[in-house]
């Protein structure tokens, strides 16, 4: 059964157009453009309209249109700024403008994204997109955002013979001029040398401020390319485009950049939000199993400190994501993307409860830090720092035993290496207060209350913290 949607659109040039459109039960849409009379389109602003989550919009001799969603509080505004496709005007087709591409038959070739995500940070506000395939799709997406040519693609040598030229052929599609630069991949890497090389780099490239940065790889590379669109020319617009497990989970969400020092993780940085975060989850079937259980060791973290739900979950399908199901992943990214963006927008520079997100973070951190970045990766670190934190919330009386076990015996079905360092426990206090996370000269932990519950508190007992630690595994 159809029913037509009576929708009024903008008025440009004293026009007043309507649309119809028909909506089937399956989503199908035919979309059909009535004036009663001839069309000139000479405006510069697109005329466009929102029908049940199509938008429509007439440029110059082009059609253009979206499969999108809408914010429910504001209908006029786009929840997410979506793939594109166009077509030439068709003045003589029968039955009024629009051709025969938006059509039923060619409407559903264009899949709904997974999901999208709104981060809700008033005018910074961006969207995370969780599609198969968005990675050929970042110059739509850059188009959509109003990025100006040349852009800079940021990755690192690993990733950028994988998808390098693919993101600059979407980019060149669409019209850009970009350019891949490249840096040496790994944590030990990323620090302020890379950074000065890659400001070369974007010296000879010459982009202007409305340009921008396109990040592409994981944790590491987000955060060094998002630091150069930070600092360069006083600040440039970037997109996060994620390839690792981690970072799609967790690092390219929240505007977090920055670059390690001798002295600790991260140390060196800024808040800098992305303009919008494409996800293509079918990049994890490139990653080795060790990359996975570090991506899913944030995964865990959000359950454990936001949502027991997401836990249980976890610990059903556990299987299916160290097997890179790409269907469960389509469920888990988006689900973590959910609870980062949430904690976020409550708080952007964490001056509250986005500590939280750093549960088993001040250990983990500490133990990057001591072993040179080399031996662990970021999510086997703060895999061990979440059993540890855990343990020395149970001396306190905060943590029950049951959700450290429960932690625990999940942290092991995935197979992380989590005996001990070989750090000892003054060393690891000292590199501890060298961290971001020290507060009034005392260290803060974050401790679970209950899988899904944590509670931020300041530790002074370092004798405690040494127990703990000469006691572990």
């Amino acid at each position: 059964m159809q029913s037509p949607l009576h929708t009024d659109i903008e008025r440009r040039e004293g026009l007043k157009r309507y649309i119809y459109a028909f909506i089937r039960l399956n989503h199908a849409i035919s979309l059909t453009y009535h004036d009663g009379g001839a069309i000139v389109y000479r405006s510069v602003t697109p005329l466009r309209v929102w029908i049940h989550g199509i938008l429509v919009f007439c440029q110059g001799e082009q059609i253009r249109y979206s499969v999108a969603r809408v914010d429910t509080r504001d209908p006029n505004r786009p929840i997410i700024l979506p793939r594109i496709h166009s077509c030439p005007v068709n003045r003589r087709a029968p039955g009024g403008i629009l051709p025969s591409i938006l059509n039923q038959s060619r409407i559903m070739e264009t899949k709904q994204p997974q999901a999208n995500i709104t981060v809700g940070l008033g005018d910074r506000s961006y969207a995370i997109t969780v599609e198969p395939g968005v990675i050929d799709q970042v110059g739509e997406y850059a188009q959509s955002l109003g990025f100006h040519s040349p852009l800079a693609i940021i990755s690192d040598d690993t990733v950028a013979p994988i998808y390098g030229e693919r993101v600059k052929t979407s980019l060149k599609k669409a019209g850009f001029d970009a350019e891949v630069i490249t840096f040496p991949a790994g944590e030990t890497n990323k620090h302020l040398e890379t950074v000065s090389h890659l400001y070369d780099e974007m010296v000879k490239l010459r982009p202007e401020r409305d340009g921008g940065v396109i990040a592409l790889g994981g944790g590491v590379a987000g955060d060094i390319a998002g630091f150069v669109a930070a600092t360069y020319l006083r600040g440039l617009r970037f997109i996060q485009v994620p390839t690792t497990l981690l970072a799609q989970v967790d690092a390219s969400v929240g505007g977090k950049v920055g670059v390690d020092h001798a002295g600790g993780k991260n140390l060196i940085g800024a808040f800098h939000q992305p303009h919008a975060v494409l996800i293509d989850p079918l990049s994890l079937k490139t990653l080795d199993q060790r990359q996975i259980r570090a991506g899913l060791a944030e995964v865990i973290k959000h359950g454990v400190i936001a949502d027991s739900t997401l836990f249980g979950r976890i610990e059903t399908v556990l299987d299916a994501l160290l097997e890179v199901d790409v269907d469960v992943y389509g469920e888990i990214i988006p689900w973590n993307c959910r609870i980062k963006a949430k904690v976020v927008e409550q708080d952007e520079r964490e001056s509250g409860i986005r500590a939280i997100l750093n549960f088993g973070h001040t250990i983990g951190h500490a133990i990057e830090a001591l072993t040179g970045y080399e031996t662990y990766l970021h999510g086997e670190a703060v895999a061990i720092g979440m059993i540890a934190e855990s343990l020395l919330g149970e001396k306190l009386g905060v943590t029950p035993p049951d959700a450290t076990q429960a932690m625990q015996r999940l942290i092991k079905r995935a197979g992380f290496p989590i005996d001990k360092p070989k750090i000892t426990a003054n060393a690891l206090i000292e590199s501890m207060f060298r961290d971001k996370k020290v507060k009034a000269g005392k260290l803060r932990f974050i401790f679970p209350e209950s899988i899904g519950t944590v509670r931020i508190e300041t530790v002074d007992d370092l004798n405690l913290i040494k127990q703990v630690w000469n006691s572990f595994l």
